[in-house]
This record gives C-alpha cells, sequence and structure tokens, in this order.
C-alpha cells in the first residue's frame, strides 16, 4: 500500500551506489535524482521500476531501526539481492530461506545497510 517512502542516509553516495547495487537483482534502478543545489538542502535520489518509490537523501538519519521490505519477482531473485547487497558492503542480517512463521511461502533474505537500516527483499510465490 506504500506510494513511496525514503530515508536520510549519513554518507550518500556510499547509500547511492549500496542501494543500486542491491536493488538492481530485484528491477529497481534509479529513476529521479535531485541535487543539493536544486533543493536549497539535501540531495535526494529515487529508485524504482518507472517511477520513484524509494528515496534515499543526504543529512542526519533518524533515531531508532528502519526496516523496508522490497518485492522480488522470484526465490532467484533474492538469491540475487542478497549476493549483491553483501558485495556492495551490506551486512548479513539473514540469509535466503524460508520463513514458514509468517506464511508457507515468505522467502526471504536480510542485510543491514552502512547506517543499519534492516532492508529485505521478499518473494511470496511458491518455488
Amino acid at each position: 500500500m506504500l506510494d513511496h517512502m525514503g530515508l536520510h542516509v549519513s554518507d550518500f553516495a556510499r547509500a547511492r551506489a549500496f542501494y543500486a547495487a542491491a536493488l538492481a537483482p530485484l528491477g529497481y534502478g534509479v529513476v529521479m535524482e535531485v541535487s543539493a543545489a536544486e533543493t536549497g538542502g539535501a540531495a535526494h535520489v529515487g529508485f524504482g521500476a518507472g517511477k520513484p518509490e524509494f528515496w534515499l537523501g543526504s543529512g542526519p538519519t533518524p533515531s531508532g531501526p528502519v526496516h523496508v521490505a522490497f518485492t522480488a519477482p522470484d526465490r532467484a531473485a533474492v538469491d540475487a539481492f542478497y549476493a549483491a547487497a553483501l558485495a556492495a558492503g551490506g551486512r548479513d542480517n539473514g540469509a535466503p530461506g524460508l520463513r514458514p512463521h509468517y506464511h508457507p511461502n515468505y522467502y526471504a533474505a536480510f542485510v543491514l545497510d552502512a547506517d543499519g537500516t534492516n532492508v529485505e527483499a521478499v518473494c511470496h510465490q511458491p518455488a
């Protein structure tokens, strides 16, 4: 039901590179960028598939844990997300696999980005 969401990150360039690599296997890429000069403050980059749905902004990070889950078209994409996210500097927070305590087909992987955001890719389809 989300239209879009945004996170503030402590290192904009590092976060942009991390999410570009981690989200590519899920079919998401950079759709729009707005520079700090254009906004008069923070720089922003929007990721999505057609329209920006997930935004990163430069500036201070909010307190408390944040979790974001991205839909994956299949289990192979979840696996590819996990590998790409780790290669881009993410930290393991749950290897790809079934989480039957959510539902029988809940196949997901979790990584932490440089700011501690718990990033998930999930496929709800049967194998």
